[in-house]
């Protein structure tokens, strides 16, 4: 919270600043500042470590993903949105790295929160599915993988589930 506050208070500041160079005529300076005042905003709506975080999930990096989410230190004093990524990074991690036993209450606590894509829900809802698989619990796993199936909406996770749902069928 404080640091959003002090991200705020340094963005109006520069702003009046933006505004001064402008009066001096200095419009090259202006135009910069209105750059960095942009780059500002956007960390107050996005935090800085969870964007890391994705970056470095992107690049298959999960230790440095992991360390770059353990910077978080109140994830409840985060926007909703940003809250419900931390779980669901969180989740992705654990599942990848510790094992699926803390795995299963990041993405239950990030679809309680509200993910903002059905491609993150579908993700959420087929790692669900499998923990649930592996905990020998068929009948949640086939209702969350119906789920899953229904919000990827671009087949992206088609393969994935068609082999967890023939994986179910052995159980």
């Amino acid at each position: 919270m404080i640091n959003r506050i002090l991200k705020i208070v340094l963005a109006s500041i520069l702003f009046i600043y933006t505004i001064y160079q402008f009066y001096l005529g200095h419009i090259a300076n202006g135009i910069g500042l209105i750059f960095i005042i942009g780059f500002i905003i956007l960390l107050i709506f996005r935090n800085e470590h969870i964007i890391l975080a994705f970056w470095f999930l992107r690049k298959n990096q999960l230790a440095k993903a992991g360390k770059a989410l353990s910077r978080v230190k109140h994830p409840d004093q985060l926007l909703k949105k940003q809250e419900a990524y931390y779980y669901y990074l969180t989740g992705l991690i654990e599942s990848q790295l510790q094992g699926i036993g803390k795995a299963e209450k990041y993405f239950k606590k990030a679809l309680s929160i509200g993910l903002r894509m059905n491609q993150d829900k579908a993700v959420a809802k087929l790692n669900l599915a499998a923990i649930a698989m592996y905990k020998r619990r068929k009948r949640e796993a086939t209702m969350l993988l119906s789920e899953a199936k229904k919000l990827d909406k671009h087949n992206m996770l088609a393969d994935q589930i068609k082999q967890i749902q023939q994986q179910l069928k052995k159980v």
